[in-house]
C-alpha cells in the first residue's frame, strides 16, 4: 500500500537552539535523536556534543500538519496559467477533468513532484490523496503517485486513497480495478463518492466498498457531497455499515456537509452514530458550502480533520498547498477570534487528520518523531492568522525545508 515512510537510524544528533513552545514559558533546545525529539530543556543546558545546530532565534515550535483530503493528481501546479472552463455542477468538474486529462497530461510527475514538495516547505508531514481509478486511466496515476512519494519520502509521508472519481457502479470495470490496487498493495484505502446524488444506488455502492473494506482489511474514504435529508440518509447507512462489519476507526466521510443542513433532532442522531462508529469527517472548507462547526462537533466526541482538496487544478484554480492557510480559512469561518478557538482549528490540522489515518498525531514532546516546523509567530493565534513562511521544518528529524524552500537532498 502506498503509505511511504524513512525511519531515522544513522542520522547525527541535532540540536535546535533557542525555540518557544505553544504554552507559555521560557526558551527551549531540544535535542533530535534518531528521528525523534530526546530531550527539551531550558535554553543553554543541553550538552549535546557534536550535534547540528539550528539556530531557532525564539520562534515558535509546532507539530506537524495533516493534509487528510487531497488530489495531487490533478493538479496544475509549477505550470503554466491554466483558466477554469468547468461547469457549475459536479458532473461538470468530473468531466472537465477527464477531458483535460490527457490533452495536459496529467497527472504530471512534475506537477505531483512539486505540489509535495511545496507541502512539505509549509509544514504538512503527512498527506492523504484521492488518485482517481477509472478504465481510461487505470491505474497509472496510483503507480505514478506512489513513484514520486517514493522520491520524496524523507520528506513527507503520502497516503493514497483508491478513487472512483467519475463513478463506481456506473462505469463497468472500476470495481474490478479497485480490487487490483488493494491485491497488489498498491493502497490500503478505497474511496466512495456520492452513492445517491451521482451512482442512482446508495445500498449497491456501500456494500461493494463495504465489502472490499472487509475482505482485504482496508481503510474507506467516502466523498459525500450530497445535500440535506439526501446526504443525512447515506450517512445513517454508513453508519450502520461500519458498525456491521466492525469497521470502527477506519471508516472517513470527506465533505459531509449534509450535518448542518438536517433538523436538530437527525442531526444529534447522526452526530452520536459518528461517535460511537468512531467515523472522521474530513473538511476542505471551500468556496460557498456550509462550514462544519468545528466547536460543536468535537464537544460530540466526533473527530474532524481538514484538507486542502484541489489544489490548483481543473476542478477549480486556487489553493496553494499550506495547511496553514486551510487552517485560517477553517478558523475564519467558524468564527473564531481567541487564541484558544484558533488553536482549536489548528488542532483540526494536526491531530484531526492523524485520527482520521489511524496514524499517532503529531507531538512535541520527548520520544516523540520530529515532525515539527518553526515559524515567526507568537502564538498559534499568530501563526495562523498571519501565515508567515516557515522559517524550518523537520520530518523525522532532518530539515526538509528552509523559509518555505524545500531542501530536496536524500
Amino acid at each position: 500500500m502506498t503509505i511511504v515512510t524513512r525511519t531515522g537510524g544513522g542520522m547525527r544528533d541535532t540540536l535546535i537552539e533557542c525555540v518557544r513552545l505553544a504554552h507559555e514559558g521560557p526558551p527551549v533546545d531540544l535535542l533530535i535523536q534518531g528521528g525523534r525529539i530526546g530531550q527539551i530543556q531550558p535554553a543553554g543546558v543541553i550538552d549535546a556534543g557534536g550535534a547540528v545546530r539550528e539556530d531557532g532565534a525564539g520562534a515558535l515550535a509546532l507539530p506537524g500538519m495533516v493534509d487528510a483530503h487531497c488530489h495531487v493528481d490533478k493538479t496544475l501546479w509549477n505550470r503554466s496559467w491554466v483558466p477554469h472552463s468547468a461547469g457549475p455542477v459536479l458532473e461538470d468538474r468530473i468531466a472537465n477533468g477527464e477531458r483535460g486529462r490527457a490533452e495536459l497530461g496529467l497527472p504530471s510527475r512534475d506537477g505531483v513532484h512539486a505540489l509535495l514538495g511545496q507541502m512539505a516547505a509549509t509544514g504538512t508531514t503527512l498527506a492523504r490523496t484521492h488518485t482517481d481509478v477509472d478504465p481510461e486511466i487505470g491505474l497509472r496515476g496510483l503507480e505514478l503517485v506512489a513513484s514520486v512519494a517514493e522520491e520524496l519520502a524523507d520528506m513527507i509521508d503520502v497516503e493514497q486513497v483508491a478513487f472512483p472519481q467519475g463513478g463506481l457502479l456506473t462505469r463497468p470495470g472500476t470495481a474490478e480495478l479497485l480490487e487490483s490496487a488493494l491485491q497488489q498493495g498498491l493502497v490500503g484505502c478505497l474511496g466512495g463518492i456520492d452513492p445517491a446524488a451521482l451512482e442512482r444506488d446508495s445500498v449497491r455502492h456501500l456494500d461493494l466498498i463495504f465489502g472490499l473494506a472487509e475482505t482485504y482489511g482496508a481503510k474507506l474514504d467516502i466523498h459525500l457531497h450530497e445535500r440535506g435529508t439526501l446526504g443525512a440518509h447515506t450517512m445513517e447507512l454508513i453508519i450502520e455499515r461500519v458498525l456491521r462489519h466492525g469497521l470502527e476507526g477506519r471508516v472517513a466521510i470527506s465533505h459531509g456537509v449534509a450535518i448542518v443542513e438536517v433538523d436538530g433532532a437527525q442531526s444529534e442522531r447522526i452526530l452520536q452514530g459518528f461517535a460511537e462508529a468512531r467515523i472522521s469527517l474530513l473538511t476542505a472548507t471551500v468556496y460557498n458550502t456550509p462550514v462544519l462547526p468545528v466547536a460543536e462537533m468535537r464537544g460530540r466526541g466526533v473527530n474532524i480533520g481538514a484538507g486542502n482538496d484541489g489544489v490548483r487544478d481543473l476542478w477549480g484554480p486556487y489553493g496553494n498547498g499550506d495547511m496553514l492557510d486551510r487552517t485560517f480559512h477553517l478558523a475564519y469561518r467558524n468564527g473564531f477570534r481567541t487564541d484558544e478557538q484558533i488553536a482549536a482549528a489548528f488542532d483540526v490540522a494536526v491531530s484531526g487528520g492523524a485520527i482520521a489515518l489511524g496514524r499517532e498525531p503529531a507531538r512535541i514532546e520527548p520520544g516523540a518523531p520530529a515532525d515539527l516546523f518553526l515559524i515567526d509567530a507568537a502564538s498559534i493565534g499568530e501563526a495562523v492568522a498571519s501565515r508567515p513562511p516557515r522559517r524550518l521544518v523537520l520530518k523525522r528529524g532532518k530539515v526538509v525545508a528552509r523559509l518555505g524552500n524545500p531542501v530536496h537532498a536524500r
